[in-house]
């Protein structure tokens, strides 16, 4: 019974995926953070785009 009881506190210790979702946490926040971005300020930078492109596309006098 002793030696169970050591496996569950030493499995209830162990930390090695821990990291791994620490990782997938913060993957996830970048996500949610770039969506936001693109969906608030998306409009904004498809004219802008557009305007750099109609400028160069426009040739020089």
């Amino acid at each position: 019974m002793l030696k169970l009881w050591a496996k569950k506190e030493a499995f209830i210790r162990c930390e090695k995926g821990a990291t791994a979702i620490e990782y997938g946490l913060i993957a996830a926040g970048i996500a949610v953070a770039i969506s936001v971005v693109v969906f608030t300020v998306g409009g904004q930078l498809s004219a802008m785009f557009t305007s750099v492109g109609n400028t160069i596309a426009t040739p020089a006098p």
